[in-house]
């Protein structure tokens, strides 16, 4: 076990802090759950798959033209 020290914004601890007493956990608990959580989400991509997804020319071309539209404000996210 390691222990870590960091430095956060006092609104985003707040923040961390609710989280944490609203599932009855502890600081560190709420941490480390969270990280967890983040880290084995769908968010990451194996590389076989990203080299698989860039070589879908078609698809980055949607992918690309999708994002132009959000950012000239065509689409929201929700």
């Amino acid at each position: 076990m390691k222990t870590v020290t960091m430095r956060i914004d006092d609104s985003i601890y707040d923040m961390i802090k609710l989280a944490a007493d609203g599932q009855k956990r502890n600081l560190s608990n709420f941490i480390e759950f969270a990280t967890m959580q983040y880290l084995t989400s769908s968010q990451f991509v194996e590389n076989d798959e990203m080299a698989e997804i860039m070589n879908d020319k078609e698809l980055v071309k949607n992918l690309m033209d999708g994002l132009e539209d959000f950012k000239k404000g065509d689409y929201t996210i929700v």
